[in-house]
């Protein structure tokens, strides 16, 4: 890094630089807990009778406790993606007005989540509801193990509550379809251009006349698989183009990914077709408060706090779940 030549390459070089300082936190957080044991065992070879420096033990291995639950946590990123960046989408489903804006309180949910991880997220496509809420929104996300820590937020999630749409309020569900891909760097998966369909449409989002005067927005279409993406925000075509094409290749790789567990889980006679029926977590406002995740069976009954971004116990229960799946 300190030869000039490479810093050529700007966007390469960022890359590697990232790299880099994962590396060096990698080897900080392994140096830290070699010390943290030389410590230990000094203090426990002095605290014999020594009622301080027992008191000073107790701390020290609670410290350490800690050093190995986060040592756990890293073991359960395995899989070929979990390093990588990732994209994450958000559709609403069945239930009209409130499955929108259920899609909307899903996407603050995942903002407040990725700012408490300090992770660079970028909304790069929304689509707004027609009374509240959203119909749809992507978020790329930049931080160590972004795909990792968020791949098991895919599925079907559902909301139950009085709604607030309708004029008796009764209670209502409704459903909404979180969408994780890992982010892959165009040298990883090449796309053949005669395989693609690119449109270039005026944008129909905020911004004022002059973006609505330019064909912004892009839709690209993968012929061999009918993969669609559509990109529109307040940019240029050419952004739109590269954020659209940075999509397209995570839902192809994603797509492979699926295809080679769905022929796995076939031979075990495992496989079933997503549904709606297929929720992976439920979150209920009324008669009771609870969020449930229904592949780990873990459950809070403090809904605002996971509805404001407290996902970790969510995660790592689904990780330590699939590691223990053979």
């Amino acid at each position: 890094m300190s030869n000039p030549i490479f810093w050529v390459n700007q966007d390469e070089a960022g890359k590697k630089a990232k790299l880099a300082d994962n590396l060096k936190k990698e080897i900080e957080f392994w140096q830290k807990l070699d010390k943290e044991f030389a410590d230990a065992d000094d203090l426990l070879k002095l605290s014999e009778n020594d009622e301080k420096l027992e008191q000073d033990l107790s701390r020290h291995i609670a410290e350490l406790e800690e050093s190995f639950n986060e040592l756990e946590l890293r073991t359960l990123f395995t899989g070929q993606y979990d390093n990588y960046n990732a994209v994450l989408a958000i559709h609403a489903g069945a239930g009209g007005t409130d499955a929108q804006d259920f899609a909307e309180m899903l996407l603050r949910m995942y903002l407040r989540f990725t700012e408490s991880k300090g992770w660079d997220t970028d909304l790069i496509s929304k689509s707004e509801g027609g009374e509240a809420g959203i119909k749809s929104a992507v978020l790329e996300v930049k931080g160590e193990k972004a795909y990792g820590f968020l791949k098991n937020e895919a599925g079907v999630h559902r909301l139950v509550r009085l709604s607030p749409y309708n004029p008796s309020h009764t209670r209502e569900t409704s459903f909404a379809l979180v969408e994780v891909l890992p982010e892959i760097p165009q040298k990883e998966l090449e796309i053949d251009e005669k395989d693609l369909n690119i449109e270039a449409n005026t944008s129909s989002g905020h911004g004022g006349q002059s973006v609505n005067t330019t064909y912004s927005a892009i839709r690209i279409t993968h012929i061999p698989t009918n993969i669609t993406v559509s990109i529109q925000n307040e940019r240029s075509q050419h952004q739109n183009k590269e954020k659209a094409m940075e999509v397209l290749r995570a839902r192809l790789a994603k797509r492979q990914e699926e295809e080679h567990q769905k022929e796995k889980k076939a031979i075990r006679g495992e496989f079933h077709s997503p549904e709606w029926g297929n929720q992976i977590r439920s979150y209920v406002l009324h008669p009771y408060k609870l969020v449930k995740d229904h592949r780990t069976d873990y459950e809070t009954s403090d809904v605002e706090k996971v509805l404001d971004g407290d996902l970790d116990t969510f995660i790592e229960k689904n990780l330590q779940s699939n590691k223990l799946t053979p």
